[in-house]
């Protein structure tokens, strides 16, 4: 899967678990009457956002993202659908390349070889992936919910 394809599913999954979780948010509060959408949408939500930020970490590494880029990506996962907001602008940039170029460049340094690894064994990458997903979300379940 391509860079470009890759980063679309992640964004527009996560923008739909946006969606699942106010819509929840909107039959808890307005309709009071149900609070189980907001608990199944808050959790889907939580791990297509978690997968969201790490795939945005790794295509900002092999597109060679500014710092600038990749904080204006990592940013575009709080607001409701911004995600897709970014895809486009950066589909539009022609930022989002449709190989990934560690696959056939040396890395430099060791986020590149990190990156170079999961992409160059994609497979093992896809389950180092979902492995980094499961710990992070059980991290986050751990510290709990960001209201006090």
């Amino acid at each position: 899967m391509s860079p470009r394809r890759l980063f679309r599913v992640v964004a527009v999954a996560e923008a739909c678990t946006w969606a699942l979780l106010l819509f929840g948010m909107f039959l808890k509060y307005v309709t009071e009457t149900t609070e189980a959408v907001v608990s199944v949408g808050g959790m889907v939500h939580g791990v297509a956002f978690i997968a969201y930020v790490l795939t945005t970490i790794v295509v900002a590494v092999d597109a060679r993202w500014s710092v600038g880029r990749t904080l204006l990506g990592l940013a575009a996962a709080i607001p409701p659908f911004f995600t897709i907001w970014f895809d486009l602008a950066m589909e539009k940039r022609r930022a989002l390349p449709d190989e990934w170029r560690l696959r056939s460049t040396a890395p430099a340094g060791p986020g590149e070889k990190l990156v170079s690894w999961l992409v160059r064994k994609p497979l093992q990458g896809l389950g180092a992936g979902v492995v980094a997903v499961a710990v992070l979300t059980g991290v986050a379940l751990v510290v709990g919910p960001p209201v006090g």
